[in-house]
């Protein structure tokens, strides 16, 4: 039988519509489904580091709310990116995520040919925790405060360790250098681990590390920190003074993890995600947990994130040209 042309249409236009209509449903229905096997949060970085620890903490306490297991793989090598490569291509329903550190806005000034952008090919679910940096020295170094270390590297050369090259902990160091006029060595190693027990054996005079790192040596007399990095006086630091008031004024840096998927996870599982990590970090079992640990919660949305990521690029981007630092 051949219909009528006008009823045809009216039957190909209504198909149409119903078809529309069924797809934005299943996508919700796929994410009220979410999820429904284990998720895999991938860290770019060796286990015991700030970025490790920060994730395992969160980590457990998602699980115990989704219902489903947290696995933490460990994934480290070329500064995070080997990590990044492979969660930027990785399917995107919310199975596979990644905690970053600060120093994902100081990658692509690092290493040529890229198969990821920072600001798009990953989308930004939650920051998760700050800390100060520190500049801290060997106990045997003469120096008590920021001013005394600043006259002691005029009279002799000096170095600094730390994390590694092209991290903010190198290039916060040069900035010290650049706000000083001192000149210092930059000693860059494999990770703080590795650093922090060259400073406290005396094997390198200072160092620029996250503030976690060093805290345990500062409480045992190694090594002694001389100020942070933030323009506010840290938490579990509230007796040493920033570089801000030791007369570096303006200074400001403190490093950050956060939660990141795959860019095209879709918007409910994004939302899911945020809206119980900040749960997380509100509550007493993880807050304090990560204060012992050195750091202070820090929950935000998703585009508090875009912004860092975004700022920290055109800042530390800004400061490799103006210095012309070569990272690569």
């Amino acid at each position: 039988m051949i219909l009528p042309r006008p009823l045809l249409s009216r039957i190909v236009m209504a198909t149409s519509v119903l078809i529309t209509a069924l797809f934005p449903l299943s996508g919700q229905a796929a994410a009220q489904s979410w999820p429904s096997r284990p998720m895999r949060l991938v860290v770019p970085y060796v286990p015991g580091g700030a970025t490790d620890l920060v994730s395992r903490i969160v980590g457990e306490q998602l699980t115990a709310r989704l219902g489903q297991q947290v696995v933490v793989d460990n994934r480290p090598g070329a500064t995070g990116t080997i990590a990044f490569t492979g969660v930027a291509a990785a399917e995107a329903d919310g199975y596979t995520l990644i905690t970053t550190a600060d120093s994902l806005t100081v990658v692509p000034f690092s290493y040529k040919n890229l198969k990821f952008d920072p600001r798009s090919s990953f989308a930004p679910v939650s920051t998760m925790s700050t800390q100060p940096l520190v500049l801290a020295v060997h106990s045997a170094v003469p120096a008590r405060n920021v001013k005394e270390f600043v006259a002691l590297a005029k009279t002799r050369s000096l170095s600094f360790a730390t994390s590694g090259t092209g991290t903010s902990q190198h290039l916060s160091g040069e900035l010290i250098k650049k706000m000083t006029g001192i000149d210092m060595v930059h000693i860059p190693y494999k990770g703080g681990g590795q650093a922090i027990i060259d400073l406290s054996g005396g094997q390198v005079p200072a160092a620029v590390l996250g503030s976690s790192t060093v805290i345990p040596q500062h409480k045992a007399g190694r090594v002694r920190i001389l100020a942070v990095t933030s323009k506010k006086r840290s938490a579990v630091l509230q007796d040493v003074q920033t570089l801000d008031e030791s007369g570096l004024k303006g200074f400001d840096v403190y490093q950050w993890t956060a939660m990141l998927a795959p860019a095209k996870t879709p918007k409910a599982v994004i939302s899911r995600l945020n809206t119980e990590i900040n749960a997380i970090l509100k509550h007493p079992a993880a807050r304090d947990k990560l204060l012992a640990a050195g750091f202070e919660a820090q929950p935000s949305s998703p585009e508090e994130v875009s912004k860092l990521i975004a700022d920290g690029m055109t800042r530390w981007g800004n400061l490799i040209q103006e210095l012309k630092l070569d990272l690569r």
